[in-house]
């Protein structure tokens, strides 16, 4: 599932591309890739004639505002789940099997959604509703890993007495949005945190290690375009470059990029889970 680098990068690409976007003609050939409203067809009535403006992302979530004749039309919300992808396309192309939604403009630009495993939803909030109220997981979400509410302190009292292991605590969305796998084991490997560790155990000290590491990892992979371990591409359709530059992820059995040591991997809460065992203790 794309991890918040990767939907950074897709907010970044949209936000660049769609500038001044109008909605002429929206098209929902997978009716499941709408999840509000309920009728897919009130979902492309509600986007047509609409004026696409910023774009900003909640965990994993990505919402743009809309406008029609310079008043508010309501919100748009993504969720790209395991394999969505937006692809910006010039000119008119014949859609994949794996094209789940259309959006045309009056210049004969599309944008399109393709989804191979087809979880990746859409929803459209009206004008005067909180997003949290249409799109129900937003308001389940922890703070931000680039906030100030995401630090030590916070940390030390959200785990505090947990024997849950760290590597599982940091999958939660309630405890902190948008990281997932690939970024969880990244940043235990660089506060050199063991990912069995229970996470009540773990002193402010070492939160401030990870805390600190969340946020430097994550910038990085931005930085470099995400990762394509979870089958990622831009809206050009281009691969991220942060997977050649994992220290832990996906590497089991090579030696760590700091001490040689082999990279153990093993199932842990249902995830694989990749450590160096000298370098995390």
């Amino acid at each position: 599932m794309p991890e918040l680098p990767e939907v950074e990068t897709v907010r970044l690409g949209l936000e660049r591309q769609l500038v001044g976007f109008t909605v002429e003609r929206v098209s929902v050939l997978r009716e499941r890739a709408v999840a509000h409203p309920a009728d897919p067809e009130a979902f492309c009535r509600a986007l047509e004639g609409t004026q696409v403006g910023l774009w900003q992302r909640r965990g994993k979530y990505l919402l743009a505002s809309l406008s029609r004749d310079g008043e508010p039309a309501g919100m748009w919300g993504v969720h790209l789940r395991m394999t969505g992808q937006f692809l910006w396309l010039e000119d008119e192309r014949e859609p994949c099997s794996h094209t789940r939604v259309r959006i045309h403009d009056r210049h004969g630009h599309e944008l399109r959604f393709v989804d191979t495993r087809s979880f990746g939803q859409m929803w459209w909030i009206p004008a005067g509703m909180e997003a949290s109220e249409v799109m129900r997981g937003l308001s389940r979400l922890g703070p931000e890993p680039f906030s100030a509410a995401f630090n030590a302190t916070y940390l030390q009292q959200r785990l505090k007495g947990s024997q849950r292991p760290i590597k599982n605590a940091l999958l939660d969305q309630a405890l902190v949005a948008g990281i997932g796998n690939i970024y969880a084991d990244e940043s235990l490997f660089a506060a050199g945190i063991d990912p069995h560790t229970p996470s009540g155990r773990l002193g402010l000290t070492q939160l401030n290690r990870l805390q600190q590491a969340v946020v430097q990892v994550l910038k990085t992979s931005i930085g470099a375009g995400g990762t394509t371990f979870s089958d990622f591409r831009d809206l050009s359709g281009t691969n991220g470059n942060y997977g050649g530059m994992a220290w832990v992820y996906r590497r089991g059995g090579q030696p760590c990029r700091t001490c040689e040591t082999p990279i153990q991997r093993e199932r842990l809460g249902g995830r694989g889970t990749h450590w160096c065992p000298s370098c995390q203790h």
